[in-house]
């Protein structure tokens, strides 16, 4: 059975590893200008998958599709001319939103008859000039364009394709649009429900976002890193990741143009440098391949350079400052793309490469990447089949060796959690440390005999023991009490976490034991205890200055940031609270415990458990109610914690003139009355201190909402948390305020205000939700 079972995993692995039809198309699109000089018979189709013949316009009056008359003709024929050599190209006819008469596109909208006559137009253009799918280009959100209408639209516009095609027997139409970037760092919102409802995939125009014209200070304006600023690729494609937008529908623009800036002098770092505006050119733009003339023809022996942090390179002679794509940048960004799982890349425009330079390295890159996927694929298998001989060996002699049938259980849990993520095709963290085995022997004599002077504490899972081993190191053993019901749980979650994560702000698991049936796990020991141990004390409270404490909210901050998004793995930690917070010989916050923490995957959100665990006070509604927790339950337990560090208040009193509110219900209320300072404990100041006492009572009264959906990522409080300029939304009630719904049942009361309130922060062992 043992052998029968290992070669299921090994083919459910190979079923895994190989490559779906989806996965394997990657799209490699261009646009080409009607407009441009060079002659479509030119354009080399086979560097690409997919090409786009642009603009066609929208007639202001009765908004039917409109062509240049200068140009229609090589709509015309573009698809027959790019098929001689590449015959397989799938090409699109793109609308420019803007047009000659931005206020079309806008009015079109609007209007029922308008929007049916410009569908119907551009698909009886689509069709009459061979194109297999509509590309909407230019849509910027503003005042003129409503959200409402543009959805409707998409609607429409897919009903249309739909029936279109059912009625000629011809393939549907593809519809792809063109999103901004800098709207959504601007957090403008996009009807993204529908796009991805309605459309095939978006192209992301990740470029423009620094414009010579409108800014003074140079900027890069494709730049898919920004160590200074939200306004980059990266976090733009990051937070439509993490809102559930798919990535096999985002295409990454690529720019094949740049930007000139005059600067207002020529000392320093040009990025962020003040300028003057533009030069060169009247709007500072001019295409690849005039930038790589002018910096021939003008550099006198300069060339450009390439700029890793930003991914994008960068040429400066005198006064005049350029940034542009070049082929590091272009194969960083392909590459980026790749690991990712978007679909493909979109280039903008084509007509601007310099004897296809810069197209043949995207395409070359893409195909790199997949030579490379394959490589990795044959040495995980390789690797695979061997792990699973030694799982089956390793399993073969601890059942003739351990007697014991829970330890038994606790390894059979552990290969099987292992097995798992192999055969998913998971990757654990590659500087992963290596988890040492110690001896009974060893940990008894460091702990001389487990005795009580050397007891530092106690929790759930059994008593904490400082213990030093033989070459003088400090140690902390967590020894799995007899009479223990979650220890073998948490036992099995922190070895398997512990072989994953690594980060400065998480505490470093070093081994385990397992002799003589018993169950320990040894940590590196943290000198100055834990953050409760201060936080409620009157005495060590002044130990935490303001300053120490923004340090210690900052730690909290990059170790759950880790968690949820930084990791390979999604970690939600769920039992976040002070006693939790561990502090080192330098006051650095490291989280600990992570016996009741779960694993999600990158592309999962949330899961449910009928059984319920945590601590009281610092679970949120939807635990406590259906069991359901995500990402959002470690936000809630991040707020609680973050306004207890600004208050020193524990959630187990009652607070207000009347003794009747909690800690959150107590915090809301003297916000919303403008008493905020009677919440904060008055031995802090924050007048020498960039992050502000007010600002981090509102953010933690966002993070504990009633609802998941309102509460800001972790992603978000770092953000607003770091910057004291931006925009704050005003948070509402939170979650647990007994008096807010008169009609609440009174056993719902009751539950809820057990789960804010306890004596002293105790752990939920097993509670079952209604």
């Amino acid at each position: 059975m043992a052998g029968e079972g290992k070669i299921a995993c090994l083919f459910i692995f190979f079923l895994c590893l190989r490559p779906s039809s989806e996965a394997q198309t990657w799209v490699k699109s261009g646009y080409f200008y009607a407009g441009s000089e060079i002659p479509v018979s030119d354009i080399d189709s086979s560097l690409f998958s997919h090409l786009i013949c642009a603009f066609a316009s929208i007639d202001s009056s009765t908004h039917p599709l409109s062509f240049n008359s200068s140009f229609e003709q090589i709509f015309s024929t573009f698809t027959s001319t790019v098929k001689r050599k590449n015959p397989s190209i799938t090409t699109l006819l793109s609308v420019w939103a803007g047009g000659e008469d931005p206020s079309a596109f806008a009015s079109m909208l609007g209007d029922s008859s308008s929007r049916r006559s410009f569908i119907e137009s551009t698909i009886e253009k689509a069709r009459l000039y061979a194109f297999s799918g509509i590309d909407l280009f230019g849509v910027w959100l503003g005042r003129s364009v409503n959200i409402t209408n543009l959805s409707v639209l998409l609607g429409e516009w897919r009903d249309g394709v739909d029936a279109e095609s059912r009625k000629s027997g011809k393939p549907r139409l593809l519809l792809v649009m063109d999103v901004y970037c800098q709207p959504i760092v601007d957090s403008l919102s996009f009807p993204l429900d529908s796009i991805q409802r309605y459309l095939d995939w978006v192209h992301l125009i990740a470029y423009d976002n620094h414009l010579p014209t409108r800014e003074k200070f140079a900027l890069p304006h494709a730049a898919l890193f920004d160590p200074a600023s939200h306004n980059n690729t990266d976090f733009c494609i990051t937070w439509l990741l993490t809102r559930g937008f798919p990535a096999r529908k985002l295409v990454l623009g690529l720019p094949y143009h740049g930007y000139a800036w005059q600067l207002m002098d020529s000392s320093g770092d040009a990025i962020g440098h003040p300028a003057v505006g533009p030069a060169v050119t009247a709007d500072g733009s001019f295409g690849y391949k005039a930038i790589k003339s002018f910096i021939r023809d003008f550099g006198y022996g300069a060339s450009s350079v390439y700029n890793d942090t930003y991914v994008v390179n960068f040429y400066s002679k005198g006064l005049v400052w350029i940034n542009f794509d070049d082929v590091e940048a272009i194969r960083a960004k392909v590459t980026y793309a790749k690991e990712k799982g978007l679909l493909g890349y979109s280039v903008f425009q084509i007509n601007n490469d310099q004897n296809w330079v810069l197209s043949r390295t995207a395409q070359e890159s893409g195909e790199d990447q997949q030579k490379r996927r394959w490589v990795w694929l044959v040495m995980l298998i390789s690797i695979a089949t061997v792990v699973l001989l030694i799982l089956g060996l390793i399993c073969y002699l601890q059942r003739r060796k351990l007697k014991s049938e829970g330890i038994l259980g606790v390894i059979e849990g552990f290969s099987r959690q292992f097995k798992t993520m192999v055969c998913k095709g998971e990757s654990l963290e590659s500087s992963a440390p290596k988890l040492q085995k110690f001896g009974y022997a060893t940990l008894r004599a460091a702990t001389d005999n487990f005795s009580s002077e050397n007891k530092i504490g106690e929790g759930g899972f059994g008593p904490v023991y400082k213990g030093k081993l033989p070459k003088g190191r400090d140690i902390a053993i967590k020894r799995l009490s007899k009479t223990s019901n979650q220890g073998l749980e948490e036992f099995e979650n922190e070895v398997m976490l512990a072989v994953s994560l690594q980060h400065v702000n998480l505490v470093r698991l070093l081994g385990f034991c397992t002799d003589r049936e018993e169950k320990m796990l040894v940590y590196e020991y943290m000198p100055n205890k834990s953050l409760d141990f201060y936080l409620f004390d009157p005495i060590r409270k002044y130990l935490l200055d303001w300053m120490q404490r923004v340090h210690i909210i900052e730690g909290i901050t990059q170790g759950l940031l880790y968690l949820h998004e930084y990791s390979n793995f999604t970690i939600i930690h769920r039992d976040l609270k002070a006693s939790n917070v561990l502090l080192d010989d330098e006051m650095n916050p490291r989280i600990s415990d992570f016996g009741m923490a779960r694993i999600f995957r990158k592309d999962d959100t949330e899961a449910s458990t009928s059984r319920i665990v945590g601590t009281y006070g610092y679970v949120p509604p939807e635990y406590v109610r259906k069991g359901i927790y995500s990402m959002k339950y470690d936000v809630y337990s991040f707020g609680v914690l973050l306004l207890q560090i600004i208050s020193g208040r524990r959630t187990s009193c009652y607070h207000g003139l009347s003794e009747n509110l909690n800690l959150l219900e107590y915090a809301y209320e003297q916000w919303k009355d403008d008493k905020c300072m009677e919440f904060i404990d008055p031995s802090l100041d924050d007048y020498s201190s960039s992050c502000k006492l007010l600002r981090c009572m509102q953010v933690a009264l966002l993070c504990v909402q009633e609802k998941a959906g309102d509460r800001p990522s972790m992603l978000e409080v770092s953000s607003m948390l770091k910057n004291e300029s931006s925009a704050v939304n005003s948070p509402k009630k939170p979650a647990f305020s007994i008096n807010k719904d008169e009609d609440k049942d009174e056993d719902d009361k009751c539950l809820l205000k057990e789960a804010i309130h306890s004596v002293n922060d105790a752990s939920i062992s097993e509670l079952f939700p209604r």
